[in-house]
């Protein structure tokens, strides 16, 4: 019963994720140079801005991207008005954010690529004898 209710649970966090993400737009092509304030500011037109998250590596550097939440989802529509638009310089792309389903992970692996021969020197292992035997 329990595995039931913990089920339940992430689809109501699933749900809600949903709903944040309906009112949500990615940009990309954002300025490394860019503060959260300045992405809010460039969106404040199209609507109440909620939250403002660039995404950075693990070294913190920016990636150049960003998302923006609005409170309203009507906001979003105004947003996407704004793709090709300027800030510092560069041309904003800008498109409702896509909610990633638990599960359905796009392939990122890499194809075998039949070309391809290894940097490595080919290693034969040890040799095996096997044992004899005359029974």
């Amino acid at each position: 019963m329990d595995a039931y209710e913990d089920s339940s649970g992430a689809s109501a966090a699933q749900a809600e994720k949903e709903e944040v993400d309906s009112r949500s737009i990615y940009v990309g092509n954002v300025d490394y140079s860019c503060t959260p304030e300045e992405v809010q500011q460039h969106f404040q037109s199209c609507g109440t801005v909620n939250r403002v998250t660039i995404l950075t590596d693990k070294f913190g550097q920016p990636k150049g991207f960003a998302y923006v939440e609005f409170v309203e989802i009507d906001a979003v529509q105004n947003a996407l008005l704004l793709n090709e638009t300027e800030l510092h310089g560069r041309q904003l792309k800008v498109s409702a954010k896509r909610t990633n389903v638990p599960g359905m992970k796009q392939y990122r692996g890499r194809r075998p690529n039949p070309y391809f021969r290894s940097r490595r020197p080919f290693m034969p292992g040890p040799v095996f004898y096997p044992p004899y035997s005359y029974g």
